[in-house]
C-alpha cells in the first residue's frame, strides 16, 4: 500500500524565538543531517530512561583542544554516560586547559614553519604552546613516578589513579571528574599521546611501569557480563569505536562460549558463539562508509557482525562533532532535569583503591 510511505510529513521550520531543545525537535521532523541531529537527542534521551543500561561513549579526534572536554565532564557528572573510551590525546591535552594554561584561536592557513620556530603547535585552527605541552607531560611524569613498577596496570586503573592525583591538585580534567564520579575511562591506545612521552620520561629516571592491554580488554568486556543492555555513543570513530564495538561479540570467548545468564543475545548458526548487540547507538562522524574504514562504517553494517541490534534505536549524523556535541548536550540539559541512576562500576578499581 502506498499510504505506508506517507506516515510522517516533513514539517517546515518557522523562525521564531525558541530553545535549543525545541529547535532540534523541529529539525528531527525535517531532513538530511538536521533530522539526524534531532534524532540523536531523542535516542540519547531514550537511553537515559532505560533501567539496567550501560551507556558507553567513544571519544576520538582532537576534541579537548577544541574546547569540548568540559562537555564530557558535564556528561560524566550527570551520568549521561557510564564509561568513556577515549584516545590518549583527549585525556591528556584537556589537562593543559584544566591547569589554566589554555589554547588559542589561530588559523588553518598559518605559516607552520614560523610556528615551529616559535615553539607553537597547530591543531587545524587552534594553537598551543609547546612549553605548556611540556608542563603537562612533566605533570604526567610526576604522577607516573608514584606508580608501582611491579604491578600490571590497565589503562582504566591508571587513569583512575591519575584522576585522584589531579583532584588533589585542583585540576578538574576529564580523568579527575571521572574518578570523582566513579566513571571508568579506557584508552586502548594510551601511548599514542603525551602519555607515551611521559612513560619514557619516567623511564629515564629508572621508573618503568607495565601497561597490560589484555587485562584492560578483559575488564572492558567484563562490563558486558554485568549489564542487561548497552547503549553506545561514538564521537568520531577510530580505536575507541572499534574497541567498544568488540564488547558485543567478545563476551562469548571471555565466558568460553557459555553465554551470559539474563542477557538477551543471539547464537551464530555455524558456531556455538553468542553475541550481544548494542541496543542503542549514536554516531557523529565526518567519515564516509565507501572507503571501508571503521570510522565511516555504518551502524547497519555492524548488524552483520552482531555488534548492533537490528531492532534497536540507532542514528548516524554526518556532522562535525564540534557542531553536533554542544547542540545535543544543550538540548539534553533542557529536557532531562534529574541525575540518572547509573550502574556501579567500582569493581573495576578494586585492585588500585
Amino acid at each position: 500500500m502506498t499510504t505506508s510511505y506517507f506516515e510522517k510529513r516533513v514539517e517546515a521550520i518557522n523562525v521564531e524565538e525558541k530553545s535549543v531543545s525545541q529547535l532540534l525537535s523541529e529539525m528531527s521532523k525535517t531532513a538530511y543531517q538536521g533530522r539526524k541531529l534531532g534524532e540523536a537527542v531523542e535516542v540519547w534521551k531514550e537511553m537515559l530512561n532505560q533501567e539496567d543500561l550501560t551507556i558507553i561513549m567513544g571519544f576520538s579526534g582532537s576534541m579537548s583542544t577544541a574546547g569540548q572536554w568540559t562537555i564530557v565532564n558535564w556528561l560524566i557528572e550527570r551520568r549521561f554516560i557510564d564509561v568513556l573510551v577515549s584516545t590518549g590525546a583527549n585525556v591528556s591535552e584537556d589537562i593543559i586547559d584544566a591547569m589554566g594554561l589554555g589554547y588559542w584561536q589561530g588559523s588553518h592557513i598559518a605559516n607552520d614553519s614560523a610556528l615551529l620556530k616559535a615553539d607553537i603547535n597547530r591543531y587545524y585552527d587552534v594553537l598551543g604552546k609547546e612549553t605548556d605541552y611540556r608542563k603537562m607531560e612533566e605533570l604526567l611524569t610526576d604522577f607516573i613516578l608514584t606508580l608501582q613498577t611491579d604491578f600490571p596496570y590497565s589503562s582504566t586503573e591508571l587513569l583512575h589513579l591519575l584522576g585522584k592525583y589531579l583532584q588533589k591538585r585542583g585540576i578538574n580534567s576529564i580523568a579527575s571528574v571521572a574518578a570523582k564520579n566513579g566513571v571508568p575511562i579506557f584508552s586502548p591506545a594510551l601511548t599514542d599521546s603525551a602519555f607515551g612521552e611521559a612513560f619514557l620520561m619516567a623511564r629515564n629516571q629508572e621508573h618503568s611501569i607495565v601497561l597490560d592491554s589484555v587485562k584492560e580488554f578483559d575488564q572492558f568486556v567484563g562490563i558486558g557480563e554485568k549489564t542487561k543492555d548497552v547503549g553506545v555513543i561514538y564521537i568520531g570513530g577510530g580505536v575507541p569505536k572499534d574497541f567498544t564495538q568488540l564488547m558485543a561479540i567478545s563476551v562469548s570467548p571471555r565466558t568460553n562460549d557459555q553465554g551470559v545468564p539474563g542477557r538477551s543475545g543471539g547464537l551464530r548458526m555455524g558456531l556455538h558463539e553468542y553475541y550481544y548487540p548494542h541496543k542503542y547507538a549514536i554516531q557523529i562522524t565526518t567519515d564516509s562508509p565507501q572507503w571501508g574504514g571503521l570510522s565511516g562504517c555504518t551502524l547497519e553494517e555492524a548488524i552483520s557482525w552482531g555488534k548492533i541490534h537490528d531492532a534497536g534505536r540507532k542514528t548516524v549524523c554526518y556532522c562535525d562533532a564540534t557542531i553536533a556535541l554542544p547542540l545535543i548536550t544543550h538540548a539534553l540539559n533542557e529536557r532531562v532535569k534529574t541525575k540518572r541512576k547509573a550502574p556501579d562500576l567500582s569493581w573495576l578499581f578494586q585492585e588500585v583503591t
